[in-house]
């Protein structure tokens, strides 16, 4: 065999023995890491609805009055439903949570004459287009939508032990 031949041969091995040698690196679908990274997301209990933000300078602060400290706005995540009470009316409906996404389906609305319907109004405005949320220390919750500047901050509310 001549050195150009050997050569060859032994490129062409290489060759062969990268290509069939593949990625041993264990392969996890898609819907397993959600299904993994859902179990990091939890949104059971209660939220004090804090602000509702459409941009810099478009929001609906939430925070019930000093007067009024009895009176919270709120939604409760259960199972799969969602429950929110505002300060004249309340909406549900069902969620769904994957990973740090999540679905507000809609729901259903009573439609009391309020005073001021600010709450409600940014709520309908708002619920159809989030899409993601954050847990901060177990405490803080940020629920963005998929409109870059619109976002609801949510406290969560603390059980109290009689």
């Amino acid at each position: 065999m001549t050195r150009t031949s050997i050569l060859s041969v032994a490129t062409a091995l290489t060759i062969l023995t990268a290509s069939c040698g593949g990625n041993k690196e264990k392969h996890v679908p898609a819907d397993k890491q959600r299904q993994d990274t859902a179990a990091n997301v939890n949104m059971r209990g209660q939220w004090y609805l804090d602000s509702i933000v459409f941009s810099d300078s478009e929001y609906v602060r939430v925070r019930p009055d000093v007067r009024l400290s009895s009176i919270h706005q709120y939604i409760v995540f259960e199972d799969s439903t969602y429950f929110i009470q505002t300060n004249c009316n309340t909406f549900t409906g069902s969620y769904t949570v994957i990973g740090d996404s999540i679905t507000l389906a809609d729901g259903v609305m009573t439609e009391k004459a309020c005073d001021n319907m600010a709450v409600e109004d940014a709520l309908r405005r708002i619920l159809p287009n989030i899409a993601t949320v954050y847990i901060q220390n177990d405490s803080i919750a940020r629920l963005d939508s998929r409109n870059l500047s619109e976002y609801i901050v949510l406290r969560k509310a603390q059980i109290k032990i009689k």
